[in-house]
């Protein structure tokens, strides 16, 4: 079921390029709404609007917001842009992109035949709060690095909501950003997974890509039932590009629950089941206790005898992490409170700078 409401815009807490963040007054009570300019056009203060609610009213986390679908302000307005591909397609919001494979595209040619990564490194994640660790500790390694960062459809599609992209920007930590599939908003926009590494390595001319989803992610307590099961499909794609595929596993060690302690149960049936390319499985330095633990649970998935396991020191990572000024957390948990997650996307970006030239 959907909800929408009528509500008025009472504050505008935050804009930037594409995105309005705005206290709204709904049912007598103050909440925050998100606007997305490039869907519904503007809004100010003393607007009033519909939006959905259903986020709030499941107490959602990353989509905890009312969301505008439509001033009444605007009896009509029109975003115009090149491109025939629809994101979003078949709904009532859908819109027009150019997508990088196009005809129309300047990059048409180049992407025509491409099916090489050429050895590239490419780093798959399973949640949107890994990507500043990686980012960080490859530019920790060597800021003349060109990252592309890949965002896919796994959870939010507009790229904007992200506020840690939009700082990783501005710290030159990504130097290109690609959606894929119904993800929208990035510096290039793609049909699929397999055009965006392509688009990573021969458009934005990348060094290193890093393929996560955005903000949020969806379980559901049983094996498949979860969006992060698409890293194993990033690292087949990966490995069929002639990529070199290198996977972030989701550590927890402050989590207490049984399936995500240690190697989270996310992981073990991504790179278990679901990744079938050997692909090289990234581990950081861990206390005696805790690697033994990890380790025999991915000899006991069979992770150990299908994938090539690595251990990467990630040295002080997460205190550069900090320093980067960024409120990065995972679950709910801070950089203190869950240091071996960080630390675990920090070792597979380390090991990416170290595959560079490696002919293996």
């Amino acid at each position: 079921m959907i909800s929408f409401k009528k509500a008025h815009v009472k504050e505008i807490v935050s804009e930037r390029t594409g995105i309005t963040k705005i206290e709204v007054e709904v049912n007598g009570r103050i909440s925050t709404a998100i606007n997305y300019d490039q869907l519904s056009g503007e809004v100010k203060v003393g607007d009033t609007v519909i939006i959905n609610t259903k986020a709030v009213e499941l107490k959602l986390g990353s989509g905890g917001a009312h969301f505008v679908l439509w001033n009444l302000k605007n009896s009509s307005f029109t975003v115009s842009g090149p491109g025939h591909l629809m994101k979003l397609r078949y709904t009532p919001m859908q819109f027009g992109v150019l997508s990088a494979e196009e005809p129309e595209s300047p990059y048409h040619e180049q992407l025509r035949e491409c099916k090489d990564l050429e050895k590239m490194p490419v780093i798959a994640g399973e949640l949107h709060s890994q990507l500043p660790a990686i980012v960080t500790a490859i530019k920790e390694v060597d800021s003349k690095l060109k990252i592309a960062y890949i965002m896919t459809d796994g959870a939010a599609l507009p790229i904007v909501l992200s506020d840690l992209v939009e700082k990783l920007k501005e710290l030159e930590l990504i130097d290109t950003t690609i959606t894929c599939g119904q993800a929208f908003g990035g510096d290039f926009e793609t049909i699929n997974i397999y055009s965006a590494l392509a688009i990573a390595k021969k458009a934005a001319g990348a060094d290193i890509a890093v393929a996560v989803m955005g903000p949020g992610i969806a379980g559901t307590g049983t094996l498949l039932g979860y969006s992060g099961i698409e890293q194993g499909a990033i690292l087949n794609a990966v490995s069929a590009l002639n990529g070199k595929p290198i996977a972030v596993v989701r550590l927890h060690f402050a989590d207490k629950r049984d399936r995500h302690y240690g190697v989270s149960h996310h992981s073990l049936t991504s790179l278990g089941i679901a990744a079938l390319a050997k692909s090289d499985v990234v581990l950081p330095g861990l206390s005696e206790d805790k690697r033994d633990y990890v380790l025999k649970q991915l000899d006991d998935s069979g992770i150990s005898s299908k994938h090539r396991i690595v251990e990467i020191d990630a040295g002080n990572a997460c205190n550069i992490l900090k320093g980067k000024g960024m409120q990065v957390t995972t679950m709910g948990r801070t950089i203190d409170e869950e240091p071996d997650f960080f630390r675990a996307a920090a070792a597979a970006g380390i090991y990416a700078v170290n595959q560079l030239g490696d002919g293996n």
